[in-house]
């Protein structure tokens, strides 16, 4: 298992400055893992980010949610396919860079819907998953649909749904992605989702009710690790959290990220390593029990 965290704990910028600081930071705080938002693929310099994390003996994934003008459920074809091009340009970041996971909300804008996915949508959706997934295979890499509440998206919102829509796609290398902060706001409890999704969970976020210090909040992690050691969950776990005077203007807007409930990026970094690996520690001891 991979312990990771999100890129955007330590800088809202990819330029080479920020990448080189996001990388140098993820590593000192003692993860074995960096995600990296790809919210502008056509700037990104993918042989920088191979070589920092080469110098930094460093994993990496890349993440994304899709806009209004690339929303592949949008019903207008313009939209989808603008939508395709930017996710296969993910796909040859990813690839170029050494990483086998692309995750996030790449089924659908991110953003909040005023009506249900239509039929048509979800099939548009569906279908440009899966030749993605096919593109993908042939890369090595493995595409995980994050699972996000209500205000982000209309087309999944439980695990159980995320089930529903792989049942659409039906490719290997494609998988469910649980947040707890998401799963806190939709799911009855966080132990039962994770049972559900079992062998079909790819991917992990690790995120408080408050976006702030794990442990913090209202989220029952307890029950999330022990949901992870009961299905044998082997993938990456990542640490995400959000501050205003760390995460960019657009994306700020998008989530909602209206106050500050941290500053200090490397405090909050070493607490959520020791943090994580304390809960795998303690459900890895049950079996003593």
């Amino acid at each position: 298992m991979q312990i990771g965290a999100h890129a955007l704990v330590f800088t809202g910028s990819f330029d080479q400055a920020g990448l080189t600081l996001a990388i140098e930071k993820t590593k000192q705080a003692g993860f074995d893992l960096i995600e990296i938002p790809l919210m502008d693929p056509s700037t990104f310099d993918r042989a920088m980010a191979r070589r920092l994390l080469t110098d930094y003996d460093l994993a990496a994934t890349a993440s994304l949610g899709l806009s209004q003008s690339t929303d592949l459920t949008s019903a207008d074809p313009a939209c989808v396919a603008a939508g395709e091009r930017m996710l296969e340009e993910c796909l040859d970041i990813v690839h170029a860079f050494g990483g086998t996971r692309l995750c996030g909300v790449i089924y659908s804008a991110m953003q909040k819907y005023m009506e249900p996915v239509t039929l048509s949508g979800r099939a548009s959706s569906a279908a440009v998953i899966n030749r993605l997934a096919s593109r993908a295979a042939g890369l090595g890499i493995h595409l995980s649909l994050e699972v996000v509440n209500r205000y982000e998206t209309n087309v999944m919102n439980t695990g159980r749904a995320a089930l529903g829509f792989l049942d659409e796609v039906d490719h290997n290398n494609v998988s469910v992605h649980l947040d707890t902060y998401h799963m806190n706001i939709e799911e009855s409890d966080l132990f039962s989702p994770v049972l559900d999704v079992a062998g079909r969970l790819g991917y992990v976020h690790l995120g408080e009710s408050h976006r702030g210090y794990l442990g913090s909040g209202t989220v029952d992690f307890g029950s999330f690790f022990r949901g992870l050691a009961r299905i044998g969950y082997d993938g990456p776990v990542v640490f995400e959290s959000f501050s205003s005077s760390v995460v960019n203007r657009d994306l700020s807007r998008t989530l909602g990220i209206w106050r500050n409930l941290w500053e200090d990026s490397d405090d909050l970094a070493g607490h959520a390593n020791t943090f994580i690996r304390n809960q795998l520690r303690a459900v890895q001891s049950i079996a003593l029990h």
